[in-house]
Protein backbone atom coordinates (compact mmCIF):
# COMPACT_ATOMS: atom_id res chain seq x y z
CA UNK A 1 0.00 0.00 0.00
CA UNK A 2 1.29 3.01 -1.15
CA UNK A 3 2.40 6.04 1.75
CA UNK A 4 -0.15 8.04 0.25
CA UNK A 5 -2.88 6.05 0.22
CA UNK A 6 -2.57 5.21 3.87
CA UNK A 7 -1.89 8.67 4.71
CA UNK A 8 -5.80 9.29 3.35
CA UNK A 9 -7.23 6.09 4.81
CA UNK A 10 -6.02 7.20 7.84
CA UNK A 11 -7.44 10.90 7.89
CA UNK A 12 -10.66 9.21 6.72
CA UNK A 13 -10.76 6.86 9.08
CA UNK A 14 -10.08 9.88 11.98
CA UNK A 15 -13.05 11.27 10.51
CA UNK A 16 -14.95 8.72 11.39
CA UNK A 17 -14.04 8.72 14.77
CA UNK A 18 -14.23 12.07 15.36
CA UNK A 19 -17.56 12.41 13.68
CA UNK A 20 -18.92 9.52 15.73
CA UNK A 21 -17.96 10.54 19.40
CA UNK A 22 -19.43 14.26 17.97
CA UNK A 23 -22.76 12.45 17.72
CA UNK A 24 -22.47 9.30 20.20
CA UNK A 25 -25.92 7.43 20.59
CA UNK A 26 -28.03 9.68 19.24
CA UNK A 27 -31.40 10.76 21.74
CA UNK A 28 -31.18 7.75 23.68
CA UNK A 29 -29.83 9.48 27.49
CA UNK A 30 -32.43 11.26 28.02
CA UNK A 31 -34.47 8.01 28.45
CA UNK A 32 -32.31 6.21 30.56
CA UNK A 33 -32.66 9.30 32.46
CA UNK A 34 -36.22 9.12 32.56
CA UNK A 35 -35.81 5.39 33.42
CA UNK A 36 -33.97 6.88 36.94
CA UNK A 37 -37.16 9.16 37.85
CA UNK A 38 -39.23 6.54 37.01
CA UNK A 39 -37.53 3.79 39.64
CA UNK A 40 -37.62 6.81 42.26
CA UNK A 41 -41.23 7.89 41.31
CA UNK A 42 -42.27 3.62 41.76
CA UNK A 43 -40.84 3.92 45.18
CA UNK A 44 -41.73 6.72 46.57
CA UNK A 45 -45.31 5.81 46.13
CA UNK A 46 -45.13 2.59 47.56
CA UNK A 47 -43.65 4.20 50.61
CA UNK A 48 -46.56 6.65 51.27
CA UNK A 49 -49.66 4.27 50.11
CA UNK A 50 -48.28 0.76 51.93
CA UNK A 51 -49.68 1.66 54.85
CA UNK A 52 -52.93 1.70 53.03
CA UNK A 53 -52.86 -1.74 53.12
CA UNK A 54 -51.20 -2.37 56.47
CA UNK A 55 -54.10 -0.16 58.13
CA UNK A 56 -56.91 -2.67 58.99
CA UNK A 57 -53.94 -4.94 60.72
CA UNK A 58 -52.40 -1.65 62.40
CA UNK A 59 -55.91 -0.50 63.54
CA UNK A 60 -56.28 -4.00 64.99
CA UNK A 61 -52.82 -3.70 67.19
CA UNK A 62 -53.07 -0.63 68.30
CA UNK A 63 -56.62 0.09 68.72
CA UNK A 64 -57.19 2.81 66.36
CA UNK A 65 -60.86 3.97 65.14
CA UNK A 66 -61.15 5.59 61.76
CA UNK A 67 -61.46 9.60 63.07
CA UNK A 68 -57.67 8.87 64.61
CA UNK A 69 -56.74 6.51 61.15
CA UNK A 70 -57.79 9.79 59.40
CA UNK A 71 -55.48 11.96 61.71
CA UNK A 72 -52.75 9.18 61.07
CA UNK A 73 -52.95 9.45 57.16
CA UNK A 74 -53.24 13.12 57.25
CA UNK A 75 -50.19 13.90 58.96
CA UNK A 76 -47.85 12.72 56.39
CA UNK A 77 -49.74 15.31 54.17
CA UNK A 78 -49.62 18.07 56.22
CA UNK A 79 -45.86 17.34 56.76
CA UNK A 80 -45.50 16.94 52.86
CA UNK A 81 -47.37 20.24 51.78
CA UNK A 82 -45.54 22.23 54.33
CA UNK A 83 -41.91 20.98 53.80
CA UNK A 84 -43.11 21.68 50.31
CA UNK A 85 -42.22 25.49 50.49
CA UNK A 86 -38.20 24.83 51.22
CA UNK A 87 -38.30 22.54 48.97
CA UNK A 88 -38.15 24.55 46.12
CA UNK A 89 -35.11 26.66 47.67
CA UNK A 90 -33.29 23.74 48.51
CA UNK A 91 -33.97 22.27 44.81
CA UNK A 92 -32.89 25.81 43.05
CA UNK A 93 -29.90 26.08 45.55
CA UNK A 94 -28.71 22.10 45.20
CA UNK A 95 -30.28 20.77 42.39
CA UNK A 96 -31.66 17.84 41.89
CA UNK A 97 -28.84 14.86 41.90
CA UNK A 98 -28.07 15.80 45.81
CA UNK A 99 -31.65 16.85 46.75
CA UNK A 100 -33.54 13.75 45.78
CA UNK A 101 -30.42 11.99 47.14
CA UNK A 102 -30.72 13.37 50.22
CA UNK A 103 -34.10 13.10 50.67
CA UNK A 104 -34.91 9.34 49.24
CA UNK A 105 -32.28 8.03 51.85
CA UNK A 106 -33.88 9.81 54.60
CA UNK A 107 -37.23 9.12 53.56
CA UNK A 108 -36.92 5.58 52.75
CA UNK A 109 -35.10 5.77 56.72
CA UNK A 110 -38.64 6.83 58.13
CA UNK A 111 -40.37 4.32 56.25
CA UNK A 112 -38.47 1.40 57.81
CA UNK A 113 -39.02 3.28 61.36
CA UNK A 114 -43.15 2.91 60.64
CA UNK A 115 -42.49 -0.69 60.62
CA UNK A 116 -41.02 -0.61 64.40
CA UNK A 117 -44.36 1.51 65.59
CA UNK A 118 -45.60 0.26 68.85
CA UNK A 119 -48.08 3.43 69.62
CA UNK A 120 -49.62 6.15 68.19
CA UNK A 121 -47.25 8.89 68.93
CA UNK A 122 -44.25 6.95 67.25
CA UNK A 123 -46.35 6.35 64.04
CA UNK A 124 -47.27 9.71 64.02
CA UNK A 125 -43.61 10.76 64.28
CA UNK A 126 -42.67 8.72 61.46
CA UNK A 127 -45.65 9.27 58.97
CA UNK A 128 -44.42 13.41 59.28
CA UNK A 129 -40.69 12.66 58.66
CA UNK A 130 -41.76 10.69 55.66
CA UNK A 131 -43.68 13.50 54.47
CA UNK A 132 -41.20 15.99 55.20
CA UNK A 133 -38.86 14.31 53.08
CA UNK A 134 -41.04 12.94 50.18
CA UNK A 135 -41.70 16.23 50.05
CA UNK A 136 -39.02 17.30 46.89
CA UNK A 137 -39.87 14.51 44.73
CA UNK A 138 -42.39 16.12 42.46
CA UNK A 139 -41.11 19.41 42.33
CA UNK A 140 -38.06 17.40 41.21
CA UNK A 141 -39.41 15.64 38.61
CA UNK A 142 -40.72 18.36 37.47
CA UNK A 143 -37.24 19.82 37.11
CA UNK A 144 -35.47 17.21 35.42
CA UNK A 145 -38.32 16.19 32.86
CA UNK A 146 -38.02 20.03 32.02
CA UNK A 147 -33.83 20.02 31.63
CA UNK A 148 -33.97 16.21 29.41
CA UNK A 149 -36.79 16.81 27.57
CA UNK A 150 -37.89 19.14 24.60
CA UNK A 151 -41.59 20.42 24.73
CA UNK A 152 -43.09 18.03 22.84
CA UNK A 153 -42.05 14.97 24.39
CA UNK A 154 -42.66 16.38 27.83
CA UNK A 155 -46.41 15.27 28.28
CA UNK A 156 -45.22 11.74 27.36
CA UNK A 157 -42.20 11.57 29.94
CA UNK A 158 -44.16 12.80 32.72
CA UNK A 159 -46.84 9.79 31.74
CA UNK A 160 -44.13 7.24 31.95
CA UNK A 161 -42.66 8.45 35.55
CA UNK A 162 -46.47 9.24 37.07
CA UNK A 163 -47.48 5.67 35.60
CA UNK A 164 -44.96 4.54 38.18
CA UNK A 165 -46.56 5.98 40.91
CA UNK A 166 -48.99 2.82 40.66
CA UNK A 167 -46.54 -0.09 39.08
CA UNK A 168 -46.03 -1.22 42.63
CA UNK A 169 -49.66 -0.92 44.05
CA UNK A 170 -50.95 -2.04 40.76
CA UNK A 171 -48.56 -5.21 40.54
CA UNK A 172 -47.31 -5.93 44.02
CA UNK A 173 -50.15 -5.64 45.91
CA UNK A 174 -51.01 -9.35 46.01
CA UNK A 175 -47.24 -9.57 46.90
CA UNK A 176 -47.96 -6.93 49.49
CA UNK A 177 -51.39 -8.16 51.59
CA UNK A 178 -49.26 -11.64 51.53
CA UNK A 179 -46.32 -10.34 53.16
CA UNK A 180 -48.79 -9.00 55.67
CA UNK A 181 -50.84 -11.91 56.23
CA UNK A 182 -47.43 -14.42 56.20
CA UNK A 183 -44.96 -12.44 58.23
CA UNK A 184 -47.31 -9.01 60.12
CA UNK A 185 -47.55 -5.59 58.62
CA UNK A 186 -43.98 -4.31 60.31
CA UNK A 187 -42.23 -6.13 57.88
CA UNK A 188 -43.55 -4.71 54.50
CA UNK A 189 -42.26 -1.57 55.78
CA UNK A 190 -38.80 -2.39 56.77
CA UNK A 191 -38.39 -4.28 53.09
CA UNK A 192 -39.59 -1.18 51.97
CA UNK A 193 -37.11 0.48 52.98
CA UNK A 194 -34.06 -0.91 52.69
CA UNK A 195 -34.90 -0.90 48.98
CA UNK A 196 -35.29 2.65 49.38
CA UNK A 197 -31.62 3.09 50.85
CA UNK A 198 -30.27 1.37 48.14
CA UNK A 199 -32.25 3.58 45.14
CA UNK A 200 -30.78 6.21 46.81
CA UNK A 201 -27.47 5.48 45.77
CA UNK A 202 -27.99 4.84 42.50
CA UNK A 203 -29.84 7.49 42.02
CA UNK A 204 -26.11 9.45 42.90
CA UNK A 205 -24.40 7.71 40.86
CA UNK A 206 -25.94 7.93 37.76
CA UNK A 207 -27.82 11.35 37.52
CA UNK A 208 -26.39 14.11 36.22
CA UNK A 209 -27.98 17.20 34.01
CA UNK A 210 -27.91 17.30 30.09
CA UNK A 211 -24.85 19.88 30.28
CA UNK A 212 -22.60 17.34 32.38
CA UNK A 213 -23.20 13.52 31.07
CA UNK A 214 -20.29 12.57 29.58
CA UNK A 215 -22.32 10.10 27.98
CA UNK A 216 -24.79 12.80 25.97
CA UNK A 217 -23.90 13.43 22.63
CA UNK A 218 -24.27 16.98 20.76
CA UNK A 219 -26.55 16.18 18.65
CA UNK A 220 -28.97 15.18 21.63
CA UNK A 221 -28.11 18.63 23.76
CA UNK A 222 -29.13 20.81 20.65
CA UNK A 223 -32.35 18.21 20.05
CA UNK A 224 -33.16 19.33 24.04
CA UNK A 225 -32.28 22.56 23.86
CA UNK A 226 -33.83 23.38 20.84
CA UNK A 227 -36.86 21.92 21.80
CA UNK A 228 -37.40 23.77 25.14
CA UNK A 229 -35.62 21.72 27.51
CA UNK A 230 -32.80 22.61 29.68
CA UNK A 231 -34.76 25.26 31.66
CA UNK A 232 -33.27 24.41 34.84
CA UNK A 233 -29.84 25.07 33.34
CA UNK A 234 -30.74 28.55 33.06
CA UNK A 235 -30.16 31.37 35.78
CA UNK A 236 -31.65 30.51 38.67
CA UNK A 237 -33.72 33.25 40.61
CA UNK A 238 -33.45 33.33 44.45
CA UNK A 239 -35.96 32.85 46.82
CA UNK A 240 -38.18 35.74 47.38
CA UNK A 241 -41.86 36.48 48.84
CA UNK A 242 -41.88 39.14 45.86
CA UNK A 243 -41.10 36.63 43.36
CA UNK A 244 -44.05 34.41 45.00
CA UNK A 245 -46.34 37.54 45.04
CA UNK A 246 -45.87 38.13 41.91
CA UNK A 247 -46.29 35.16 40.70
CA UNK A 248 -49.60 34.46 42.76
CA UNK A 249 -51.14 37.31 40.01
CA UNK A 250 -51.19 35.22 37.30
CA UNK A 251 -55.06 33.54 36.85
CA UNK A 252 -52.58 29.89 35.25
CA UNK A 253 -51.16 29.41 38.27
CA UNK A 254 -54.35 30.17 40.73
CA UNK A 255 -56.52 27.75 37.85
CA UNK A 256 -53.95 25.19 38.48
CA UNK A 257 -53.78 25.41 41.85
CA UNK A 258 -57.45 24.82 42.14
CA UNK A 259 -57.19 21.56 39.56
CA UNK A 260 -54.06 20.20 41.42
CA UNK A 261 -55.66 20.33 44.91
CA UNK A 262 -58.90 18.35 43.25
CA UNK A 263 -55.86 15.54 41.32
CA UNK A 264 -54.60 15.12 44.76
CA UNK A 265 -57.92 14.91 46.89
CA UNK A 266 -58.83 11.98 44.57
CA UNK A 267 -55.44 10.30 45.05
CA UNK A 268 -55.11 10.15 48.45
CA UNK A 269 -58.55 8.71 48.37
CA UNK A 270 -57.08 5.71 46.89
CA UNK A 271 -53.69 5.95 48.63
CA UNK A 272 -55.17 5.37 51.82
CA UNK A 273 -59.02 4.58 52.51
CA UNK A 274 -59.22 2.12 49.38
CA UNK A 275 -58.49 -0.92 50.65
CA UNK A 276 -59.96 -0.15 54.03
CA UNK A 277 -63.49 0.55 51.89
CA UNK A 278 -63.45 -2.52 50.13
CA UNK A 279 -63.50 -4.01 53.39
CA UNK A 280 -65.42 -2.35 55.75
CA UNK A 281 -68.05 -0.83 53.23
CA UNK A 282 -68.27 -3.90 50.65
CA UNK A 283 -67.36 -6.63 53.00
CA UNK A 284 -64.13 -7.94 51.22
CA UNK A 285 -61.43 -10.33 52.57
CA UNK A 286 -58.29 -9.01 53.28
CA UNK A 287 -57.19 -11.55 50.10
CA UNK A 288 -59.85 -10.40 48.34
CA UNK A 289 -58.97 -6.70 48.71
CA UNK A 290 -55.57 -7.61 47.53
CA UNK A 291 -56.35 -9.32 44.29
CA UNK A 292 -59.37 -6.28 43.32
CA UNK A 293 -57.44 -3.33 45.11
CA UNK A 294 -54.44 -3.79 41.73
CA UNK A 295 -57.18 -3.22 39.41
CA UNK A 296 -57.80 0.24 39.75
CA UNK A 297 -53.99 0.88 39.51
CA UNK A 298 -53.08 -0.95 36.40
CA UNK A 299 -56.12 0.74 35.40
CA UNK A 300 -54.58 4.72 35.92
CA UNK A 301 -51.13 3.34 34.33
CA UNK A 302 -53.02 3.27 31.25
CA UNK A 303 -54.48 6.65 31.95
CA UNK A 304 -51.35 8.38 32.45
CA UNK A 305 -49.58 7.14 29.72
CA UNK A 306 -52.66 8.28 27.07
CA UNK A 307 -53.37 11.13 29.26
CA UNK A 308 -49.63 12.38 28.39
CA UNK A 309 -49.34 10.41 24.98
CA UNK A 310 -52.58 12.31 23.41
CA UNK A 311 -51.41 15.89 25.01
CA UNK A 312 -47.81 15.69 22.45
CA UNK A 313 -49.49 13.78 19.67
CA UNK A 314 -52.28 16.92 19.63
CA UNK A 315 -49.34 19.34 20.02
CA UNK A 316 -47.56 17.41 17.31
CA UNK A 317 -50.61 17.75 14.90
CA UNK A 318 -50.81 21.40 15.17
CA UNK A 319 -53.14 21.79 18.35
CA UNK A 320 -52.48 24.65 20.29
CA UNK A 321 -50.65 24.18 23.54
CA UNK A 322 -53.97 25.14 25.53
CA UNK A 323 -56.07 22.91 24.23
CA UNK A 324 -53.60 19.76 24.17
CA UNK A 325 -52.41 20.62 27.86
CA UNK A 326 -56.00 21.35 29.29
CA UNK A 327 -58.52 18.55 27.66
CA UNK A 328 -56.77 15.56 28.93
CA UNK A 329 -56.94 17.11 31.96
CA UNK A 330 -60.99 18.66 32.19
CA UNK A 331 -61.91 15.07 30.67
CA UNK A 332 -59.34 12.92 33.48
CA UNK A 333 -61.00 15.31 36.44
CA UNK A 334 -64.68 14.50 34.55
CA UNK A 335 -63.78 10.82 35.05
CA UNK A 336 -62.96 10.81 38.53
CA UNK A 337 -66.41 12.19 39.53
CA UNK A 338 -67.35 8.56 38.82
CA UNK A 339 -66.21 7.55 41.77
CA UNK A 340 -69.65 8.38 43.22
CA UNK A 341 -71.27 5.40 41.30
CA UNK A 342 -69.62 3.00 44.08
CA UNK A 343 -72.74 4.02 46.11
CA UNK A 344 -75.44 2.81 44.10
CA UNK A 345 -73.91 -1.18 44.08
CA UNK A 346 -72.48 -3.94 46.17
CA UNK A 347 -71.16 -5.94 43.08
CA UNK A 348 -67.84 -6.19 43.52
CA UNK A 349 -67.24 -6.21 39.60
CA UNK A 350 -69.16 -2.90 38.93
CA UNK A 351 -67.55 -1.18 42.28
CA UNK A 352 -64.49 -1.96 40.82
CA UNK A 353 -65.54 -0.75 37.63
CA UNK A 354 -66.31 2.96 39.33
CA UNK A 355 -63.09 2.90 40.83
CA UNK A 356 -61.06 2.17 37.86
CA UNK A 357 -62.79 4.75 35.57
CA UNK A 358 -62.45 7.33 38.53
CA UNK A 359 -58.47 6.44 38.82
CA UNK A 360 -57.74 5.82 34.93
CA UNK A 361 -59.27 9.60 34.93
CA UNK A 362 -57.23 11.02 37.82
CA UNK A 363 -53.58 9.08 36.23
CA UNK A 364 -54.57 11.04 33.09
CA UNK A 365 -55.00 14.53 34.68
CA UNK A 366 -52.30 14.19 36.70
CA UNK A 367 -49.80 13.39 33.72
CA UNK A 368 -50.44 16.66 32.00
CA UNK A 369 -50.34 18.79 34.51
CA UNK A 370 -46.37 17.64 35.24
CA UNK A 371 -46.13 18.77 31.45
CA UNK A 372 -48.33 22.15 31.74
CA UNK A 373 -46.32 23.34 34.61
CA UNK A 374 -43.36 23.21 32.73
CA UNK A 375 -45.02 25.15 30.13
CA UNK A 376 -45.88 27.88 32.32
CA UNK A 377 -43.37 28.42 34.59
CA UNK A 378 -41.06 31.74 34.18
CA UNK A 379 -37.85 30.92 33.32
CA UNK A 380 -35.13 30.39 36.26
CA UNK A 381 -38.09 29.53 38.53
CA UNK A 382 -38.91 25.76 37.87
CA UNK A 383 -38.26 24.44 41.37
CA UNK A 384 -40.30 27.61 43.54
CA UNK A 385 -43.28 27.34 40.94
CA UNK A 386 -43.38 23.90 41.35
CA UNK A 387 -43.30 23.68 44.71
CA UNK A 388 -45.48 26.84 45.13
CA UNK A 389 -48.27 24.56 42.92
CA UNK A 390 -47.65 21.32 44.95
CA UNK A 391 -47.99 23.31 48.46
CA UNK A 392 -51.47 24.27 48.06
CA UNK A 393 -52.46 20.83 45.80
CA UNK A 394 -50.94 18.61 48.54
CA UNK A 395 -53.30 20.68 50.88
CA UNK A 396 -55.63 18.96 49.25
CA UNK A 397 -53.47 15.47 50.06
CA UNK A 398 -53.55 16.07 53.79
CA UNK A 399 -57.08 17.30 54.03
CA UNK A 400 -58.62 13.81 52.09
CA UNK A 401 -57.87 11.09 54.34
CA UNK A 402 -58.30 13.92 57.47
CA UNK A 403 -62.25 14.40 56.24
CA UNK A 404 -63.09 10.68 55.02
CA UNK A 405 -61.84 9.96 58.43
CA UNK A 406 -64.15 12.30 60.14
CA UNK A 407 -67.26 11.19 58.06
CA UNK A 408 -66.63 7.86 58.52
CA UNK A 409 -67.05 8.10 61.95
CA UNK A 410 -69.95 10.40 62.15
CA UNK A 411 -71.87 8.20 59.65
CA UNK A 412 -70.25 4.85 60.01
CA UNK A 413 -70.89 5.05 55.89
CA UNK A 414 -68.28 5.63 52.99
CA UNK A 415 -71.05 7.23 50.54
CA UNK A 416 -70.52 10.70 51.90
CA UNK A 417 -66.78 10.67 51.41
CA UNK A 418 -67.18 9.48 47.91
CA UNK A 419 -69.37 12.75 47.14
CA UNK A 420 -67.20 14.64 48.86
CA UNK A 421 -64.33 13.26 46.13
CA UNK A 422 -66.98 13.59 43.54
CA UNK A 423 -67.51 17.48 43.99
CA UNK A 424 -64.14 18.24 44.80
CA UNK A 425 -62.96 16.68 41.23
CA UNK A 426 -65.94 18.54 39.48
CA UNK A 427 -64.71 21.73 41.23
CA UNK A 428 -61.02 20.87 39.75
CA UNK A 429 -62.65 20.88 36.15
CA UNK A 430 -64.53 24.02 36.03
CA UNK A 431 -61.46 25.63 37.22
CA UNK A 432 -59.37 24.21 33.84
CA UNK A 433 -62.45 25.31 32.10
CA UNK A 434 -62.65 29.04 33.18
CA UNK A 435 -59.86 30.20 35.55
CA UNK A 436 -56.93 29.03 33.35
CA UNK A 437 -57.10 30.77 30.46
CA UNK A 438 -54.53 31.48 28.07
CA UNK A 439 -51.32 28.49 27.79
CA UNK A 440 -48.06 30.52 27.82
CA UNK A 441 -45.08 31.19 29.72
CA UNK A 442 -45.20 33.17 32.69
CA UNK A 443 -43.45 35.99 32.92
CA UNK A 444 -41.95 38.24 36.05
CA UNK A 445 -39.78 41.20 36.22
CA UNK A 446 -38.75 42.60 39.45
CA UNK A 447 -38.27 45.93 39.65
CA UNK A 448 -34.50 46.50 41.39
Amino acid sequence: MSSELKAIIDDRTSELVTDRSKKGKPRTVRWFILSLIALVTCINYIDRAIISLAAPNIQSDLHIDPALMGIIFSVFGWSYTFSMLFSGYFLDRFGPRKVYTVSLILWSVFTFMVGTAKNISSLITYRIGLGAFESPSIPTNAWCVSEWFPKKERATAVGIYTGTQYIGLAFLTPVFTWIIITFGWNYLFYIAGIIGVLIGFVWYGFYRNPSEHKRISQEELNYINEGGGMIGTEEKHPFSWKRIGQLLKHRQIWGMFIGQFSIQTTLFFFMTWFPSYLIDEKGMTMLKTGIYASIPYIVAILGTLIGGRCSDWMLTRGISTGLARKLPIIVGLLLSCLILGGNYTDSPNIVITFMAIAFFGQGMASTVTGALLADIAPKGMVGLTGSSLYFVANIGGALSPLIVGLIISATHSYAAALTFISVVALIGAFAYIFLIGKVQRIEITMKK
